[in-house]
C-alpha cells in the first residue's frame, strides 16, 4: 500500500504566482538539495515506459484521443488540465534478470519533466500538473504508512526551507484537499489487490465502507459546497467533489472507486486499487485507519470463497450494506455532524455511517477468526471498534484521534468565544493554517508539540524514513541503488530500474515485478557485495 499526496501551494504576497512554476520549484530545489555533493551526470529520469493510465479494470481499454489531459500520466509533456490530477505508487515488486534496453538519443535523454525526482527513500517527488506531490515508497503495513506519509510532509517542509533563501521564490505548502476557490486536489491510496478478485464484487464490498469510512478519515472542512461559500462545516474535504459511483477519471465527475487498471507490478497476479476519495490527513491515528481499515476490507474481499469454506460465509452481510444511493450518500455522511443520520441501504432499511463500519468491523472480526489473525489486523480492528464505540458516545473523546473532531473543537472554541458565525473569513483562515507544513505556523504542529494529538512515530524513525526506504518491498531496491550508485542510474519506475554502466553499448533494465523481491532480505547481501552497478547486474544474472 502507499499514499500519494497533491500538496496545495501558495505563494505569500503573489497573488498572481504561476502555480506550476512554483512546484517546479519546489521539486527541483529539493532535488538539488540531495545532490549537493553527490557524483552523477545528470539526475535519474523517470521510465513511462511501463505506464498505461488508460486501462480500465471493467475490461476495456480508453481511446487516447478522447482522454482529458489529466489522464496521460504516462506522457510528462501532457497540457495541464484545468485542475489537478494523479498518478501513483501501490504495489511492491523486486528485481529479476537485467535486460537490454536501447539507448535514446541524445535529445531524448533527459526526462523532459524536469521537476521529478527519485527519492533514496523509494519515493517519488514530481510536479502533478498544477502541485507538487510526494509518493510514497511501498509499504506492507498501515504503520510504515503512517511513516513514510509523514517522512513526505518533512521533505516538502525541506524543500519549502531551502526555496526561501532564493530572494522572490518563496512558496507555502498546505497539506489540504481544497483550495476553497471550487479546486480539489488528491491525496490518493494505492492498495495492490489478487487480480482473482473480480472487480465488479470489489466495488461491490467497498463502496459502502468508502462512503462511511469519513467518520474517522475525514480531516474536517469550513464550508459547504465546491467553492466553500455555503456556511457550515463538514467531516470530509473531498465529499463534495465526489460525482460518480463508478470511473476512470480524477479530476472530472470524481468516483468513489476509480478503475485505473495499472498494477505497476505482474498484471497477471495483481491490480492497483487506486482510491481518489480519502482526505489528506495530519493526525496519525486518521492515516493509520484509512490504510488499515480499508487493507482488511480488501482482504476479506479476496478471500469470500474461503471463508465461505471454512463456514463463515460473509456474503450475505456485506450484500447488505450495499446502499441506494451511493454518491449522495457520501455528501449525507459529511455534513452529518452528529454521526446519526440513517442512510438508505438497497434492500429499503436504514442504517447510520457508524453502524454500517459497525458491521464491517464485526465482518472483518469474524474473518479474522476464521481465517487467523496477526499482531497488525488485531490491532487495525481493535482501534477501530475503540474509535467507533466513543464516536458513537461523545465524538469528542476522540479528539485526539480523529482529524475533523480536532478541528471542529477548535473551531468552536473560536466561534464562542468571538461570536462567529460558521461563514467568517476567521474560520476559513484557521482551516488553512491547519494543514500549513511549516511547524511554527501551522496549527496541527502547535497541537503535536502541545501534546493535544496522539503521535504513532517518533522523529527518529520519521527522519531516517526521509532518507531510507522500507526494507520490506521492492521499495528497498529501488532507494538503495539511488543512494549507492546515482551516477550508473538512468531511470526508475515503480516496478523498474534502468542502470546506465560505464563500457556498455546499451542501458540495463532491472524489471521488478515481484512484491516479495527487492527486500533488504532478499538482495541486501547482494548489494552490500557490489561496490559498483556492473558488478550487482552480474550478481542478478548469476554471473560470478
Amino acid at each position: 500500500m502507499g499514499i500519494e499526496t497533491e500538496y496545495g501551494v501558495l505563494a505569500p504576497g503573489r497573488p498572481t504566482a504561476n502555480p506550476m512554476l512554483m512546484s517546479s520549484q519546489v521539486v527541483t530545489t529539493y532535488r538539488a538539495s540531495v545532490q549537493d555533493g553527490r557524483p552523477g551526470r545528470r539526475p535519474a529520469r523517470w521510465d513511462y515506459d511501463d505506464e498505461d493510465p488508460l486501462a480500465d479494470a471493467r475490461g476495456f481499454h480508453l481511446d487516447r484521443a478522447s482522454a482529458h489531459p489529466s489522464l496521460l500520466t504516462d506522457d510528462p509533456e501532457a497540457p495541464a488540465p484545468s485542475g489537478p490530477s494523479s498518478s501513483a505508487p501501490a504495489a511492491a515488486t523486486g528485481p529479476d534478470e537485467p535486460q537490454d534496453v536501447e539507448r535514446p538519443e541524445a535529445e531524448e535523454y533527459d526526462d523532459p519533466s524536469a521537476a521529478n525526482c527519485i527519492l533514496t527513500n523509494g519515493a517519488r517527488l514530481y510536479v502533478d500538473h498544477a502541485h507538487p506531490e510526494y509518493s510514497s515508497p511501498e509499504v506492507t503495513n498501515p504503520r510504515d504508512g503512517v511513516v513514510w506519509d509523514v517522512a513526505g510532509e518533512r521533505v516538502m517542509l525541506a524543500a519549502t526551507r531551502r526555496l526561501a533563501q532564493v530572494p522572490g521564490a518563496e512558496a507555502v505548502l498546505y497539506k489540504n484537499n481544497v483550495d476553497g476557490k471550487g479546486a480539489s486536489y488528491g491525496t490518493h491510496e494505492n492498495y495492490l489487490v489478487d487480480r482473482a478478485l473480480a472487480f465488479g464484487t470489489l466495488v461491490d464490498v467497498l463502496t459502502p465502507f468508502l462512503v462511511t469510512r469519513q467518520v474517522f478519515t475525514g480531516s474536517g472542512r469550513v464550508g459547504l459546497g465546491a467553492t466553500g461559500d455555503e456556511p457550515g462545516f463538514q467531516l470530509s474535504q473531498r465529499a463534495d467533489y465526489i460525482e460518480a459511483e463508478v470511473g476512470l477519471e480524477t479530476t472530472l465527475r470524481r468516483p468513489i472507486v476509480n478503475t485505473r487498471d495499472e498494477p505497476h507490478a505482474d498484471r497477471t497476479r495483481w491490480r492497483r486499487l487506486h482510491l481518489i476519495i480519502g482526505d489528506a490527513n495530519h493526525l496519525e491515528v486518521a492515516t493509520y485507519l484509512k490504510l488499515g481499515t480499508t487493507s482488511l476490507v480488501l482482504w476479506v474481499a479476496e478471500h469470500l470463497d474461503e471463508l465461505a469454506a471454512a463456514g463463515a460465509d460473509v456474503r450475505d452481510e456485506l450484500a447488505a450494506l450495499r446502499l441506494a444511493e451511493p454518491v449522495a450518500a457520501v455528501r449525507r455522511v459529511s455534513r452529518d455532524l452528529t454521526l446519526a443520520s440513517p442512510l438508505e441501504l438497497a434492500d429499503g432499511t436504514t442504517a447510520t455511517a457508524l453502524e454500517i463500519q459497525r458491521r464491517y468491523a464485526r465482518v472483518v472480526g469474524r474473518a479474522l477468526a476464521a481465517l487467523g489473525s496477526d499482531a497488525d489486523s488485531d490491532a487495525v480492528l481493535q482501534r477501530w471498534d475503540s474509535v467507533l464505540e466513543r464516536l458513537a458516545e461523545d465524538p469528542g473523546r476522540c479528539a485526539r484521534e480523529v482529524e475533523w473532531v480536532a478541528k471542529l473543537r477548535l473551531l468552536e472554541r473560536m466561534r464562542a468565544r468571538d461570536g462567529l458565525a460558521w461563514d467568517h473569513p476567521r474560520l476559513h483562515t484557521l482551516d488553512l493554517q491547519w494543514s500549513d507544513v511549516r511547524p511554527e505556523r501551522g496549527i496541527y504542529h502547535r497541537l503535536v508539540a502541545s501534546g493535544a494529538v496522539e503521535r504513532l512515530t517518533t522523529d527518529e524513525e520519521v527522519e531516517r524514513a526521509v532518507h531510507h526506504p522500507p526494507t520490506d518491498t521492492r521499495a528497498w531496491f529501488r532507494g538503495e541503488v539511488m543512494e549507492r550508485y546515482p551516477a550508473e542510474i538512468s531511470a526508475a519506475s515503480w516496478d523498474s530500474v534502468i542502470f546506465d554502466v560505464p563500457g556498455s553499448t546499451s542501458l540495463q533494465r532491472v524489471p521488478m515485478l515481484d512484491p516479495t523481491r527487492g527486500t533488504e532480505a532478499h538482495i541486501g547481501a547482494l548489494l552490500d557485495a557490489s561496490p559498483d552497478a556492473t558488478t550487482l547486474l552480474h550478481g542478478l544474472r548469476g554471473e560470478s
